[in-house]
Order: structure tokens, then C-alpha cells, then sequence
């Protein structure tokens, strides 16, 4: 079944959505974590990229190596904001508050690549707007802007720097520019954590089972699953088949972390992930590293 595309990226996004559910089973801090997950999927991406003699291509950069590592940075600061959004608000409104990524980048394309705002963009800035208002808005109104909410958001517009900055890296394959964006993000991470107070954790067997899981599962080896497939298949399909991500992530913190939404969450849901939609598939998909 994995010899062919269209199963191995549907399969990667399946992985890609039960990140938050593994998450949830690691009894350390948010940080933590992510320097898990940098560590070893950076370390199994690089290990691939050596194999397939394809990091060579990282002495042609020149200048724009700094691009890279900007990346990296925003790589690192995506996954830190979401991953505390998980332990916040909840793997299902973190996931839709990181959502909000594609049309940021949409935004910013505007002022830094001088893309036009075509009618499909406009409409889905406007649905997306709308969901997250829909999503957000009564907890906003009741209690202001939560921790988990500002993460949720903070997430949301690092992915949004880092599409722009692996925009303009030029002649790097996507597992190179993903090996380097990991490893780079891990020595930032490691200075976060190195930063803050480190209480005494004593990891059990099934706690470290979930880590490796993380770390060489659902990054290395979904990654890989993914860089591997993605040239064959067209635009639209990934645009459309690239949302089996968020909508599995909602079904598994249903399923197995019993969080619900309420009816006006999932009309949120539904206009955020349609909005999304609309903009991208009659535009220019661009791919980047998933969360």
C-alpha cells in the first residue's frame, strides 16, 4: 500500500494529526518535549539525507543559508507555542489556532513577495477570521486572552515566518531544508530549556516508548514518508489531501483525549478549515515542514 503516493502522504498526515494525543502521554513540560521531537526526528531526517547523498547541496546556499537559519528559528517557535497550546487549551482548539497559519502567510506574501490578494485569498482571510471568532470568541469576552489562546496565535504566526523564510531558500530538497530547519531548532530549544527550571522527572518505560514515538515516528519517519511522495503528486491533491492532518486531530482528542466542541466551536472549525481551503487551492501551495 505505501509503494504508492497518494497512501503515503494520506498515511504521514494520519501521523502528523495524532501528534497532539502522543504529546499528551509525556510527562514533561512543553519544552521538553519539542527538544525531544528536534532531536531525534532531526537526527533520523539527517541520517536519510547522508544516505541519499543529497546534503551537499547545503554548500551551495551562499547568503541564504541565513534564511535557513531564520527558519529554523521559526521551526522552534512554532513547535514550542503549539505544544504549550496542547497543555493550555487542548489539542483541538491548539490545532485550529495554529490554522490560522496559511492565510498569515497569504498576508505577508502580500507585502514581501508583492503577490496580489485575488478574490479566492480575500474570501478565505474572511472565513478564517470568522471561525476564529466563532471558536474564540465567547472564551475572549469572558476571560480575555488566555496563555493557551496567545500560543495558540504565537504558533500560528511562526509557521506563517517560516514559509516565507524556506521561500526564499533556493536548490534545497525538502528533506535537506527539513534535516537543517530540525537540528537548528533543537540547539534553540536546548537553550529554552537549558534557561528554565528543570524539576526531577523520573521517566517511566511506557514515557519513554511515547517519546521515541514522537521523535522517530511521527517526525522522522513521517517526514521521510512525506518528502518522499510529495513531488508526485499535484498541488491540488496535497492542498485537499493535506487536511487530513487537522480533521484526524480533532477526531482523536475526541476519541481518545474525550475533548469536545461546542456547536458554535465547530461552525469555527468548519469556516477556519474551509477558509483555508478556498485560498489555497485556487492559489499556490507552498511546502513546507509540518507540525
Amino acid at each position: 500500500m505505501l509503494h504508492n503516493p497518494y497512501a503515503r502522504f494520506a498515511f504521514s498526515m494520519l501521523i502528523f494529526g495524532s501528534n497532539g494525543i502522543v504529546a499528551s502521554h509525556i510527562p514533561l513540560s512543553s519544552y521538553e518535549i519539542v527538544l525531544c521531537r528536534t532531536v531525534l526526528g532531526g537526527s533520523c531526517l539527517l541520517l536519510f539525507a547522508l544516505w541519499q547523498h543529497e546534503l551537499g547541496q547545503l554548500l551551495h546556499q551562499g547568503r541564504r543559508i541565513l534564511w535557513l537559519l531564520i527558519a529554523g528559528l521559526a521551526l522552534a517557535g512554532n513547535w514550542l507555542f503549539l505544544y504549550e497550546a496542547y497543555q493550555q487549551v487542548g489539542v483541538s482548539l491548539a490545532t485550529l489556532l495554529c490554522y490560522a497559519g496559511p492565510i498569515l502567510v497569504m498576508i505577508l506574501s502580500r507585502f514581501v513577495f508583492g503577490e496580489a490578494f485575488t478574490v479566492p485569498r480575500v474570501a478565505g482571510i474572511v472565513l478564517v477570521t470568522l471561525g476564529m471568532v466563532c471558536i474564540n470568541g465567547v472564551d475572549f469576552q469572558a476571560h480575555g486572552l488566555s496563555w493557551g489562546m496567545a500560543c495558540g496565535f504565537l504558533s500560528a504566526t511562526c509557521f506563517a515566518i517560516l514559509v516565507i523564510s524556506v521561500k526564499k531558500v533556493q536548490g534545497l530538497s525538502g528533506l535537506v531544508s527539513s534535516a537543517a530547519q530540525l537540528l537548528i531548532a533543537s540547539v534553540v530549544v536546548a537553550i529554552v530549556n537549558l534557561s528554565a527550571p528543570v524539576p526531577d522527572i523520573h521517566l517511566s518505560l511506557p514515557a519513554i516508548g511515547w517519546i521515541c514515538l514522537l521523535g522517530f515516528i511521527n517526525t522522522g519517519f513521517a517526514c521521510c514518508l512525506y518528502f518522499t511522495c510529495i513531488q508526485a503528486l499535484s498541488a491540488q491533491t496535497v492542498s485537499i489531501c493535506g487536511y487530513i492532518e487537522p480533521l484526524s486531530a480533532l477526531a482523536f482528542s475526541a476519541i481518545f483525549l474525550g475533548e469536545t466542541l461546542t456547536l458554535l466551536q465547530w461552525l469555527g472549525a468548519v469556516l477556519v478549515l474551509g477558509g483555508v481551503g478556498v485560498a489555497e487551492l485556487r492559489g499556490h501551495r507552498i511546502h513546507v515542514q509540518r507540525n
